[in-house]
């Protein structure tokens, strides 16, 4: 008799999380992914409510099916969490990343690097006689594609933001 293993497919999802601003809840929702061994691709973390003093994490994972469903009931179970969306099942999104991208070199190099900053619509936001700075704004895809092209052109250092998203149309978190 032959069994077949079905493996089930890998896939990345953002999920955003409602809490209370108050010390320790980050590392509390940190501590469930370590804990359990998920990985984090990316967080990035706000206030988004003074009034009501809640911030809007969102963390950006990879899982099974079933880990991600895992993930979001024990984010659920810790408190002061007040609501866990995954924006990738729960329906259309837009997500964004920021980066700053540091580029040095001379010459013909510093006009590949204006021109294919310019096709990728980053902006200039410091320039030096050997660097520019460059702002690139987009889904993590084209961030990452920035970077790439500019690494033979005198990539020097890359700060990113994390993944920021939200659901679009006209109902709220």
């Amino acid at each position: 008799m032959t069994t077949t293993k079905c493996k089930e497919e890998i896939r990345r999802h953002t999920i955003a999380v409602l809490v209370d601003n108050e010390a320790g809840v980050l590392a509390r929702v940190i501590g469930l992914f370590s804990g359990r061994g998920y990985n984090i691709e990316s967080l990035t973390v706000a206030q988004v409510d003074r009034e009501e003093n809640r911030s809007r994490i969102t963390i950006v994972t990879s899982g099974t099916q079933m880990i991600i469903e895992q993930i979001k009931h024990q984010l659920r179970r810790l408190v002061p969490i007040h609501k866990v969306a995954d924006l990738t099942l729960d329906g259309p999104h837009v997500e964004r990343e920021l980066a700053l991208i540091k580029v040095a070199g001379k010459g013909e190099q510093r006009t590949q690097a204006l021109q294919i900053a310019d096709a990728y619509r980053a902006r200039t936001v410091d320039a030096t006689n050997d660097s520019f700075v460059f702002e690139v704004v987009g889904a993590t895809e084209k961030v990452d594609a920035f970077i790439r092209v500019m690494e033979p052109l005198g990539l020097v250092e890359v700060s990113r933001t994390g993944v920021v998203a939200i659901a679009r149309g006209g109902q709220a978190f």
